[in-house]
């Protein structure tokens, strides 16, 4: 039988490989150790959320219902992520508004979290992005979106935070669409 120190395991993470690193099919690093509904990793081996695929390319309307389907889901994490891709897909015009929107549901994730310092702070820099994004565009309500109510309801939320409110992802979810 061999000695531990010959085994290629890591007795940390079962089923891992000791000397290897998590890679896409395309020899990216990433990590693939399960997740839980908030994106916060699991041991190898445990039930995790399933996770948003990546870069994928959606309409307008489109990221606006997945990402209000995820937050109404208790999942801004992955709501986050779908954010992400349309700001990296989507016209040089509109970064900022998605970017924004990216903030505000990693902001409610990491309140969700109790990490009240940075959700507070990335829920008032995601408010500030999408007000901000809207006067400059001229664009209040972009896709149906009422950008000044999720700011507000940022806003808020950052207060109640930052007063010891412990916050339920899925109870506390933004209306997108007013």
């Amino acid at each position: 039988m061999d000695s531990p120190a010959d085994s290629p395991m890591d007795s940390t993470a079962p089923g891992r490989p000791a000397d290897a690193r998590d890679r896409d099919d395309e020899g990216r690093a990433r990590n693939a150790r399960p997740r839980d509904g908030l994106g916060r990793p699991l041991p190898y081996g445990a039930d995790g959320v399933p996770r948003q695929p990546e870069g994928v390319v959606r309409a307008p309307d489109e990221t606006v219902a997945e990402a209000q389907r995820l937050l109404d889901d208790g999942k801004p994490f992955h709501a986050h992520e779908v954010f992400e891709d349309a700001w990296k897909s989507g016209p040089d015009e509109e970064r900022e508004l998605w970017r924004g929107l990216a903030q505000l549901a990693v902001g409610l994730t990491h309140a969700a979290r109790g990490n009240v310092p940075g959700g507070a702070r990335l829920l008032r820099r995601g408010a500030g992005a999408v007000t901000g994004w809207a006067a400059s565009d001229g664009r209040e309500r972009p896709y149906g979106m009422d950008l000044g109510a999720v700011a507000g309801w940022a806003r808020e939320l950052a207060g109640e935070v930052e007063d010891g409110a412990s916050v339920d992802a899925g109870a506390r979810a933004p209306r997108l669409r007013g």
